[in-house]
């Protein structure tokens, strides 16, 4: 499995925490974030996972800024992209088996180490169950695909 990471300067520290712990469970990561607390906008990095995820060079991304919003916000603009925000487990279980989501993103002034791996944890274990899911997740590609939703017309 590989998986894209990236980050904003607020979240440094956390994305080599959770690089570390992706590459301890065999997980090949490709970092796109910046490494330094030198000012690093966080739409770059949701933007550089996002077009790794859509093309189909990773996996799945993880995205980490102070709140996990903004990053998920550039991240979702991109075409195929289905990223979730997500501070505890179950959002993360829930984001893959009823969303299919493929970027997980959390905030680094929000969650702590532990909880972050658990999110991450959760988030790859998972899998998307389909079924009335898949209808659902289809309704969002029609809106990302056409701009409209026939069903709500």
């Amino acid at each position: 499995m590989k998986i894209a990471i990236g980050n904003d300067h607020a979240a440094v520290e956390l994305k080599q925490e959770i690089k570390k712990h992706l590459e301890e469970r065999g997980v090949e990561v490709v970092n796109v974030g910046t490494d330094t607390a030198e000012r690093y906008n966080y739409p770059v990095a949701g933007y550089k996972v996002a077009k790794l995820v859509a093309a189909g060079e990773v996996d799945g991304g993880v995205l980490i800024c102070g709140t996990g919003i903004g990053i998920s916000l550039a991240a979702n603009k991109v075409k195929g992209i289905r990223a979730a925000v997500c501070s505890e487990p179950y959002s993360a279980k829930m984001a893959k088996e009823h969303n299919n989501a493929n970027i997980i993103a959390f905030g680094a002034r929000v969650v702590g180490i532990d909880l972050a791996k658990m999110i991450v944890d959760t988030w790859l274990d998972a899998e998307f169950l389909g079924g009335r899911h898949a209808e659902r997740v289809a309704l969002i590609t029609e809106i990302e695909e056409t701009g409209a939703l026939k069903e709500a017309e």
